[in-house]
């Protein structure tokens, strides 16, 4: 959102500078209201739904302040639900893009049908989440899931994954990796292509091995690509929802319960609006304070440069 605000003012501004400020006006109204009624007002209207008692059905709406604010940040649902989404953030981040930095370097050997294997690897990405929940909550079904299945085969007694409060978030974040790997793989391997020949042919000279080429020189050169993607697996982890409600429903035991699951339970399980509005707006807090990070150590609107 903030991204789309600040290429409107921008070219508002270019457009001023140059004399065409009622042209520029004229052009970008539609998309300003547009915008202005699905992204803005929406926001707005939940804030003042966050200072109310409403349960979405009745034309009763109590005013209470922040109240809901209070209650929320001194309840054990909101803290267990930012810890979780912690857990699940870390994990999928982590793995995703070690996962794609691998499949990144694989694939840039040279290989032959190189563009079959993208598509092969980035399927994932565009597939449905629904479904592809629903596929990996069979994949772990303790009597006929092929994982199950797959480690009794080798002797290893497999746990009850989505039914354990231990290794239920672990099956969840195995999806959210698989879902990020083509998404990674891609960024990586444009950012690798993009690395000049010339660094890895003078540290041949110098007697560089493999594994000092890559820490010294591919690493370094895609420290900036490295950080876009923690930046957008942070967000997107702060929004997963879809793939807690299809294989665990936030359970058991609220150990896969992050924070949109909180969220979606308090709307549309109590219809408590209001209380649900002022999560909506934590979850704004922290996608908020995630993207200043990202303007000043990434600098926001800069070409990424390997």
């Amino acid at each position: 959102m903030l991204a789309h605000l600040t290429s409107i003012f921008k070219r508002l501004r270019y457009q001023w500078r140059h004399g065409d400020l009622p042209a520029a006006i004229i052009c970008l109204l539609p998309a300003a209201i547009i915008f202005g009624a699905f992204n803005i007002f929406p926001i707005l209207y939940s804030g003042y739904l966050s200072l109310l008692e409403w349960d979405g059905l009745s034309a009763a709406r109590k005013y209470v302040g922040l109240r809901n604010y209070v209650e929320l940040l001194s309840s054990h649902d909101l803290w267990n639900s930012l810890r979780v989404t912690i857990y699940y953030m870390g994990g999928v981040t982590v793995l995703g893009i070690a996962a794609g930095l691998v499949v990144a370097l694989a694939l840039n050997k040279g290989i032959r049908a190189l563009s079959f294997y993208r598509a092969v690897y980035f399927t994932p990405v565009v597939t449905s989440t629904v479904a592809a929940a629903v596929v990996w909550k069979y994949l772990f079904d303790p009597g006929s899931g092929f994982v199950n299945v797959s480690l009794r085969s080798i002797g290893i007694h497999a746990p009850n994954w989505l039914s354990s409060p231990v290794w239920a978030m672990p099956a969840v974040i195995l999806l959210g990796v698989w879902k990020r790997l083509g998404f990674n793989m891609v960024i990586y391997l444009a950012g690798l292509q993009s690395i000049p020949n010339e660094f890895y042919d003078a540290a041949k000279v110098d007697g560089a091995g493999g594994w000092a080429r890559f820490r010294y020189i591919t690493l370094p050169l895609l420290s900036p690509v490295t950080l876009l993607l923690v930046i957008m697996s942070v967000i997107d982890s702060f929004l997963v929802f879809d793939q807690i409600f299809v294989m665990t429903n936030g359970g058991p035991l609220q150990s896969t319960e992050v924070i949109g699951f909180l969220l979606y339970r308090y709307a549309f399980r109590y219809f408590k609006l209001g209380y649900a509005s002022s999560v909506g707006w934590v979850i704004f807090a922290v996608i908020f304070v995630i993207t200043l990070v990202q303007w000043r150590l990434f600098g926001f609107g800069r070409e990424v440069r390997v």
